[in-house]
């Protein structure tokens, strides 16, 4: 029988965080693969852990990815945690899923906290729709198609940060979004020094320029609003002659009428503004 690789999250800050199960889980399974022992002995320490555990990070994830599918198939249980947080979410966890996955080897998930869920929740920024883009990338091309990307997004956005790149990543947010866009500086999730920092992304940047931050960021931004997106729309849409404008929907078939309702949509105002507008251009 395969072993089963468990996906244990553990705390991000505060250790009452670990649950009852993935205390449980630790202990019962044949293997801890952990992103930093170092870091990871600490947690293992408090909870009088004994299970023995190896090294799994972004450098060794496809060669240890192969080793420790080995000892899964060959039966053993594997945990795999990460230096807090869920595994999986911004770390190479994901690769080893992936493997796992493809040789048919069961995954499951011991849940538990995640920086960028606790992050959202108390931001007070809408929560429906979010899109988390965990660090920005460090390539300045793929780092820029990102922001372009971004620059469009409605949903809430969720982005991790580290103290020393703090200022760097909030002025670029600023002129790639705007200064006026709402932000949430979260650091210290869940430790004695918590704190929700609340302003503009011009405001934010300006701030921690003064103030140097500590401690590890998340940044909860918020996304582009609809009325910004139509007014943009609108603007274009102004930018040719309303003639012009209605002679686009006759020619691919729309009634005088259609037309007519359409071009008033796509520039905000009324039929009757449009058909008035019409007939001041015949005369």
């Amino acid at each position: 029988m395969a072993g089963t690789l468990y996906l244990c999250a553990t705390p991000i800050g505060n250790l009452e965080d670990m649950t009852f199960r993935g205390v449980r889980i630790l202990q019962e399974v044949d293997l801890i693969a952990a992103e930093d022992t170092r870091n990871s002995i600490r947690l293992l320490n408090h909870f009088e852990i004994k299970t023995p555990m190896t090294s799994y990070h972004e450098y060794n994830k496809i060669e240890k990815g192969r080793k420790l599918l080995e000892k899964l198939q060959e039966g053993t249980d594997i945990a795999l945690i990460t230096d807090a947080g869920t595994p999986g979410i911004s770390d190479p966890g994901e690769e080893l899923v992936r493997m796992c996955r493809e040789a048919g080897i069961q995954v499951t998930a011991v849940p538990g906290a995640a920086a960028c869920i606790t992050a959202l929740t108390i931001s007070g920024l809408p929560t429906r729709r979010f899109a988390f883009e965990a660090f920005l990338p460090a390539d300045k091309k793929e780092r820029q198609q990102i922001l372009d990307e971004l620059k469009e997004e409605t949903r809430t956005i969720v982005i991790y940060e580290a103290p020393h790149r703090l200022v760097k990543t909030l002025r670029t947010l600023e002129e790639t979004l705007g200064g006026d866009r709402q932000v949430r500086v979260c650091r210290e999730l869940t430790k004695k020094h918590e704190t929700v920092y609340e302003n503009t992304l011009s405001g934010a940047a300006a701030y921690y320029e003064e103030q140097e931050p500590k401690g590890e960021c998340v940044l909860v931004v918020e996304g582009k609003s609809r009325t910004e997106i139509r007014k943009e729309q609108q603007a274009k849409w102004e930018e040719i002659p309303l003639a012009e404008h209605m002679e686009r929907y006759l020619s691919e078939g729309m009634s005088k009428k259609e037309a007519m309702k359409q071009v008033a949509k796509d520039r905000g105002i009324s039929k009757r503004d449009v058909y008035q507008a019409l007939l001041s251009e015949e005369e």
